[in-house]
């Protein structure tokens, strides 16, 4: 297959990526909401801790944070392919580079999940983490949007002209 074959997709994939981030990143802050409601949880007591064990908070967190491993990983596969696509070369730049931060981190964090348990301190790093994460994908959002603006303004260029 060639990147001729893939012309017509190429409007197309240029913003797949962009809009998955997004919808990971709100993926991430709700996974946040989860990992807060299960500390809430370990520390509740008497009826407190009761109704929060029905909210089932732990597993979903877990789960949720599988989902968003999975997909975090595919949506950074997903741009760099999508970028070569549409340009021929891989862009090296701090938009990849924290990139593969985020990807690096989030495997390191569900590496640590089941050495938490055992030690308190593992849990500390995994929040840490993951805050981190945030911090970074936060930002990436930010310099995402700058890069769709660009490719906006190439492609309403490229139609005018």
């Amino acid at each position: 297959m060639n990147l001729e074959s893939l012309a017509a997709l190429k409007p197309y994939l240029s913003f797949f990526h962009p809009v998955i981030m997004w919808i990971l990143l709100a993926l991430a802050l709700y996974t946040l909401y989860l990992g807060v409601q299960v500390r809430r949880t370990r520390l509740a007591e008497g009826e407190s801790k009761k109704e929060l064990i029905k909210g089932r908070f732990a597993i979903r967190h877990h789960q949720i944070g599988s989902i968003f491993l999975a997909l975090i990983v595919m949506g950074a596969i997903g741009g760099i392919t999508v970028t070569y696509i549409n340009s021929g070369k891989i862009v090296i730049g701090p938009h990849l580079f924290a990139g593969l931060a985020i990807v690096g981190l989030v495997s390191t964090s569900a590496a640590l999940v089941p050495f938490m348990q055992k030690h308190t301190w593992v849990r500390s790093v995994h929040v840490s983490l993951n805050l981190l994460v945030l911090g970074l994908f936060g930002w990436q959002a930010i310099t995402g949007v700058q890069i769709v603006q660009k490719l906006v303004s190439q492609m309403t260029a490229n139609s005018a002209g």
